[in-house]
Parts: structure tokens; C-alpha cells; sequence
């Protein structure tokens, strides 16, 4: 891999970037991994308990009181608590977000963790990756947000403008009691906003580099249920098996499409859904074959004009086109209860920041424009652009969903903190 050659710096920049090692970034990345797991996986299945993020937001809160920020916490919920770190500016210059999330999903099956010695926490390094659950979602982000601000304080950096550390609960189910909670509750607001999250994958320009996600795809969770007749299995003559029936949609849940008019930036994968989950039969009824199957639905892909009544209908007009004419066949399609439906977002012009000083440093730092695309899975950028503020997505990590095996390029994490740190000066501007 061929780095770029390094331009000038100013000499304030210099002691920034200086402060920017791949050895500080691997010793703070692998405390914040291990930090508050397993309690901190946050499952998005919602009739499971959430996480409990405490322990993480307690150490982020400590060390961003340890670089001079003003800090508060606050909780929707018991154990919770968002962390919202300040560092003020002047009245009238522009301010800025940086932010992560402190959950993570979790790690249900550590006998798979071979890269880790079967502990999913146990951050280890092979060659230049680095695996344990929350690697690339998203504590090797959060290490890279820490340490590029703690390299700007460390280098005696004054804004001009105000920066705000915002690290949030509940990312993983959609930001309900995190992102949702500081924006209409708490009120955070600020001109414009950089959540640190993977955004490597499928790099639009097919290099080694991170993209600048201007834009998120949405997303919902959906139940159809297949009912039929339940009878004895004894007499599958007289049933009409709601297990059978349902698996004729599997196949083409698989292949079907969703209405939509297609965007600028598509993400790269399309509106299409996944089955997640399958239930059926009930506890002593093996006697019996099933009068109902319910099937869930993850519904991804989702750009902007699509809604969850034209889910539902297109789901809908699958199970007419299969089981139309089939008396004694009904299917019932509904909304997880619980879930959210997460809207797509419009993009966030390239010309206005921060997606002019982002591109800005990262070609000074890459030698070439990043790619740019719409990130094709939930983090709270999609919270921070529905508030109206110019909200992006930009971070090390090419797999950000991983089940087992997680892992992040160090030499990216690396490269992310510096753009961060450049960037944060250029936005904010800084006091001579």
C-alpha cells in the first residue's frame, strides 16, 4: 500500500499530527473495547432487554473532562447516560458535532471468535487489522474522535468556533433514548455534524480510502404471518399448514423488489428485505401442525419517497399474487411492534461543509477526492439530518456488520484521526 506524499503543514498542525500514533490510537481503542462489555450490546430485536451502556460513558465522560471540555450527562433511561462534552466558542462562529455512539451489538457466539481467542472483547491485533467486538462498530471510531481531539487540545488549539462531543446510547436500535432524545429533549443543535462510523465499504472509488457518506439509506423491521387450519398430525389431509404455506414466500422475498424512484446515491444495496426470524408452533402442540408462521422481515435499502405504507403494500401484493384464490390462506402484514421505520435522508451538498472541509484535508492528506456515497445502514447521522442540521458520515471500516470476527484497519483508524483533526481547525477556525 502506497501512501501518499505528505504535504506541508503548518507548524500547529505539525503538533497536532505529531500527537496521531498508531500506538496511542491501538492503547486507547483497546480500552474503550473492552470497557462495559458484554453489557453494552445493544440487540435490535425489540422484545429483548437493551443494553446498558454505563460503564463506557462513564470512562468517555472522564476523558473528556481530562482535555478541558465542559461535560454533562443524560439519561432517558436508568444506566444510559449520553455524554455531551463542550468546548465554547465565540458567540456567532460556527459549531460543530463530533460524533459516536457507545453501544455496540452483541457478540451472542464467542466459541466463533478464533481472531480473539474465543473472548469477543479481547481486542488482538493480526497484521494490520485489529478484531474484538466493537472494533469497527464502533469503538475504533470512537478511539479516533477521542484522540484527534485530545491532539488539538494536547497542541494548545484555541477555536474560534464551538465543538461538541456528543457520544450517544441506543445507536443500534435506532437512537431512541441517544440521538432522538439529546436532539428533541436535551435540544443539541449546531450548525453542522460528523458522526465517526465506517464508511470504507464498497469504496466508491475501488482504492484503499474511506468514503464521505453524504446521505443513509432506512429501514424497518416487518411481521407477515401466514395463517391456515390446524389440524392433527395425524390428518395432514385436512390442514392447511401455515409453515409449508409460508415457505412458498421465501424464495421470492428473496427477489422482490420495492416501489421506489431510484436517487442520485443508492447505497449499495438496494430496497430489498431479509428474513431475520421465523416462528411457529406452539409449546405442546407437537401434535399438531400450525395454524399461523410468522415470518420478520429486516426491509433495507430504503431510499428517500419511500414510506411504510408502500412497504406494507408491496409485501401485501406478494401474498395476494402468491396465495390469491387460496381460500383457506390469509396473510396479515404489520410493523414490528416497537420498531421504528427509519426514513432515508436527503444528501448533504458536497459544496457546503463539512463536506467542503472534509474533502479539503482528505486530499491533502489522501492525494485524491474521497468517494462519495450513501451509507447503507442506520447510525445517528440520519438523527442529526432529520433536525436539519448538515449532518455526515466518515470513518475507518470497510465491514461494519460483521457477526463474528469484527475487526478495523489500524493503519485507516490512523489516518481517519488525522483527517478528523484538520478538519475539526478548518471548520471551527482557530484563535492566534
Amino acid at each position: 500500500m502506497q501512501m501518499p506524499v505528505t504535504p506541508p503543514y503548518s507548524d500547529l498542525e505539525q503538533r497536532v499530527l505529531s500527537r496521531i500514533t498508531e500506538e496511542r490510537w491501538l492503547e486507547l481503542a483497546s480500552e474503550l473495547i473492552r470497557t462495559g462489555q458484554p453489557r453494552s450490546g445493544n440487540p435490535l430485536d425489540p422484545d429483548l432487554p437493551p443494553a446498558e451502556e454505563e460503564a463506557i460513558s462513564m470512562l468517555v465522560a472522564g476523558k473528556l473532562e481530562a482535555l478541558g471540555m465542559e461535560v454533562t450527562k443524560h439519561s432517558a433511561q436508568p444506566h444510559r447516560p449520553n455524554v455531551l462534552g463542550v468546548l465554547k466558542g465565540r458567540d456567532g462562529a460556527p459549531s460543530l458535532i463530533l460524533n459516536d455512539h457507545l453501544d455496540t451489538y452483541p457478540a451472542v457466539e464467542p466459541e466463533k471468535w478464533h481472531m480473539t481467542d474465543f473472548d469477543p472483547f479481547k481486542a488482538t491485533r493480526h497484521g494490520d487489522l485489529l478484531y474484538a467486538r466493537g472494533t469497527s462498530d464502533t469503538r475504533g471510531n470512537l478511539a479516533a474522535s477521542l484522540l484527534a481531539v485530545q491532539a488539538l487540545t494536547e497542541a494548545g488549539v484555541k477555536f474560534d468556533g464551538t465543538l461538541m462531543c456528543c457520544y450517544t446510547v441506543d445507536e443500534e436500535r435506532n437512537g431512541t433514548e441517544g440521538s432522538i432524545y439529546m436532539l428533541n429533549k436535551v435540544g443539541l443543535t449546531a450548525d453542522y455534524e460528523i458522526t465517526a462510523e465506517p464508511t470504507a465499504w464498497g469504496d466508491v472509488n475501488k482504492d484503499w480510502g474511506m468514503n464521505l457518506s453524504v446521505a443513509n439509506s432506512g429501514h424497518c423491521l416487518i411481521e407477515l404471518t401466514v395463517h391456515g387450519i390446524k389440524s392433527h398430525i395425524w390428518r395432514p389431509d385436512i390442514s392447511v399448514n401455515a409453515i409449508m404455506e409460508a415457505a412458498k414466500l421465501l424464495p421470492k422475498l428473496k427477489d422482490m423488489a420495492f416501489t421506489h424512484v431510484p436517487s442520485k446515491f443508492m447505497g449499495h444495496t438496494p430496497p430489498c428485505c431479509a428474513v431475520v426470524r421465523i416462528r411457529s408452533g406452539l409449546p405442546g402442540e407437537m401434535q399438531f401442525s400450525p395454524d399461523a408462521c410468522t415470518i420478520t422481515l429486516a426491509v433495507v435499502g430504503i431510499v428517500p419517497g419511500m414510506t411504510l405504507s408502500s412497504v406494507i403494500a408491496d409485501i401485501e401484493r406478494l401474498g395476494r399474487d402468491t396465495f390469491g384464490g387460496v381460500n383457506d390462506v390469509k396473510v396479515e402484514v404489520r410493523q414490528v411492534p416497537g420498531s421504528l421505520f427509519v426514513n432515508a435522508t436527503e444528501p448533504v451538498p458536497i459544496e457546503e461543509e463539512p463536506c467542503r472541509s472534509l474533502r479539503a484535508v482528505y486530499r491533502r492528506l489522501m492525494g485524491r477526492e474521497p468517494g462519495v456515497n450513501r451509507k447503507n445502514a442506520f447510525n445517528d447521522t440520519i438523527r442529526f439530518r432529520e433536525a436539519g442540521i448538515n449532518a455526515v458520515t466518515f470513518g475507518p471500516g470497510e465491514d461494519g456488520w460483521a457477526v463474528d470476527n469484527e475487526n478495523i484497519s489500524i493503519t485507516k483508524s490512523v489516518m481517519a484521526t488525522r483527517i478528523y483533526a484538520l478538519t475539526i481547525m478548518q471548520i471551527l477556525g482557530v484563535r492566534t
